[in-house]
């Protein structure tokens, strides 16, 4: 009797997968796998282009020829360069073959205007002693998108439209007491931008 119970049993279960299975099929593991791996997104690497090369603290043309086995001239050749003197975050093409994408903030506008070098440093509408507005009346702190350099007024007089090299089209709205000749502070609205910035010497361009 309870043999008969037990293979009645078994027959019911048998027939009630089988049923599950003609509703909604079973995946095997390598249909599960497949699936799974479809519907994920796919993450790449992002790996370095091995033809350029950025510029960190401490680095000369002649320390990169030799790291990448070509010489100084070409280096200078193929990124344009009118000297020696480069500076962190450049970044140099190491093949003939290699063209850079330049960022349009690394660009000039066209047009008539004055080019000068300036030095360049950052600050924010938080630093000590700042009370966060101009001195061509600019509120930074409830207009932290705008674009504005503090410059020297005898030579870049206030309210001047600029171009400044890395950062784009700007004014010169602001002053500062360490500011003098050819020297000019860039509005950055994080103090961690400010302090990624650094001291930079630029190209920048009076459009007006």
């Amino acid at each position: 009797m309870k043999t008969r119970i037990l293979v009645f049993t078994l027959i019911i279960i048998s027939i009630s997968i089988s049923t599950a299975s003609a509703d909604e099929p079973l995946l095997n593991q390598l249909d599960l796998t497949d699936t799974y791996i479809e519907g994920m997104p796919i993450l790449e690497e992002s790996l370095p282009d091995p033809s350029i090369h950025t510029v960190v603290d401490g680095d000369n043309l002649f320390d990169i020829a030799a790291a990448y086995n070509i010489s100084v001239d070409l280096l200078i050749e193929w990124n344009g360069l009118t000297d020696h003197v480069i500076y962190p975050k450049d970044r140099l093409v190491l093949s003939s073959d290699t063209k850079l994408v330049k960022h349009p903030n690394s660009i000039p506008p066209d047009g008539p205007g004055i080019e000068m070098t300036v030095e360049a440093t950052a600050y924010t509408a938080y630093c000590y002693g700042c009370i966060g507005i101009t001195a061509y009346g600019i509120d930074l702190r409830a207009n932290p998108e705008e674009k504005v350099i503090a410059v020297d007024p005898t030579v870049i007089p206030l309210g001047t439209k600029v171009w400044v090299e890395g950062y784009g089209e700007a004014i010169a709205g602001d002053t500062g007491g360490a500011i003098k000749g050819n020297r000019i502070d860039v509005f950055i609205p994080t103090y961690d931008g400010a302090i990624e910035w650094g001291r930079q010497e630029i190209i920048l361009k009076i459009m007006e």
